[in-house]
């Protein structure tokens, strides 16, 4: 076989390759997103892995080869959640012009988050015990990570204002932005994502700089 053959297959099996890891990545999102879904609807306990397979689209065995268990798929969804919170805000300050533009990009960045992660929300917020141990410690300490970043701007903006106020506001800030999204859709009309943005926005704005 000449080398332009030998080349010509390495391609064709390396695109080959390639569109099999994307079909697993993908699988894989569909049933973290089935997973937030049912978890916020029913709670963790209440939701079994077949069904998950079954929302997803996916055979109850084909789960596991993705997840070794449910904990896992819970594990999955937080910390991944946690951890893209936490770059993307890294990011957000990084790419701001000063800190008043880095805490309005903040804000920003944390209302669309929630908008578009209601359930995830709900999930950490009832269901983080849940989490084995170690996982549970490492979606806090990303966590905490996060507020500190909030923080760190905010005592750049306001160097006469205790820390520990200036972390509650913070604390209270995501209190007012994390709960918002699903409970505006849970009574009465249905307020579009761009109501519910601009009001977060404004809200979250004035409890941080007050």
């Amino acid at each position: 076989m000449s080398t332009a053959g030998t080349a010509g297959l390495t391609d064709r099996t390396t695109g080959t390759m390639s569109e099999r890891t994307r079909a697993k990545a993908d699988r894989r999102d569909a049933l973290l997103v089935a997973a937030a879904s049912l978890f916020a609807e029913r709670g963790y306990a209440g939701v079994t892995l077949e069904e998950l397979g079954s929302a997803a689209g996916v055979s109850g065995p084909a789960v596991y080869r993705h997840f070794p268990g449910k904990a896992a798929v819970l594990a999955a969804l937080l910390l991944e959640a946690s951890e893209g919170l936490l770059g993307g805000g890294r990011s957000t300050v990084v790419a701001s012009a000063d800190d008043r533009a880095a805490l309005r990009a903040l804000v920003g960045f944390h209302v669309d988050f929630a908008i578009a992660n209601a359930d995830v929300i709900r999930v950490q917020d009832r269901d983080l015990t849940s989490l084995p141990a170690a996982d549970a410690h490492r979606v806090r300490r990303l966590q905490r990570e996060y507020v500190e970043l909030w923080v760190g701007v905010l005592e750049r903006l306001h160097p006469d204002t205790p820390t520990v106020e200036l972390r509650i506001r913070a604390h209270a800030a995501f209190g007012l932005i994390n709960s918002t999204p699903h409970s505006a859709r849970s009574h009465g009309a249905r307020p579009g994502d761009d109501v519910v943005r601009r009001v977060l926005q404004q809200l979250a704005w004035a409890s941080l700089t007050a």
